[in-house]
């Protein structure tokens, strides 16, 4: 069997997807789970730029520097590449399944449905609003990350 690999997907990776990706490195590096991690958006506005200062600043809090990721869209190869494609929310979801050549290798899921009681929701977009937001995020991609690694590890 390969190595997993997890890809998390929001819309412009400058948010959501780098501060999952970095909740998820630390629980992984936590429960020495070797995993590949990215992140990536389903569109292209940012495509080459960091995360929001926003996120930056919420992860940096929580002791991750995050400022040398930068954004990418999701490429048709990421669905061969990776194992695991975890979308933030429903409608990139729905996105991913419809970008999705029919060989993908990838198993798609919603980041929170990886959480009890969770299941078909969405983590909700920060990007209109203020720091609390990202803190919320934060607290969500954290839980998440730490169930969706310890699936990952017991499948391994």
């Amino acid at each position: 069997m390969s190595k997993p690999a997890v890809l998390f997907v929001c819309l412009g990776n400058i948010c959501r997807s780098p501060l999952a990706e970095a909740a998820f490195r630390i629980e992984a590096e936590r429960i020495g789970l070797d995993v590949a991690i990215d992140s990536a958006g389903t569109g292209d506005w940012h495509a080459g730029e960091p995360p929001d200062r926003r996120a930056q600043a919420t992860a940096l809090r929580h002791g991750v520097d995050i400022s040398a990721y930068r954004a990418r869209q999701v490429r048709e190869q990421d669905f061969q590449r990776f194992t695991h494609i975890v979308a933030l929310d429903p409608n990139n979801l729905a996105a991913l399944a419809a970008l999705a050549p029919a060989d993908a290798r990838a198993e798609l899921s919603l980041l929170l449905d990886h959480v009890e009681g969770r299941k078909g929701h969405g983590v909700a977009d920060p990007y209109y609003g203020d720091e609390a937001g990202f803190e919320a995020v934060w607290t969500e991609v954290t839980g998440a990350a730490q169930a969706l690694a310890a699936k990952i590890a017991a499948s391994s």
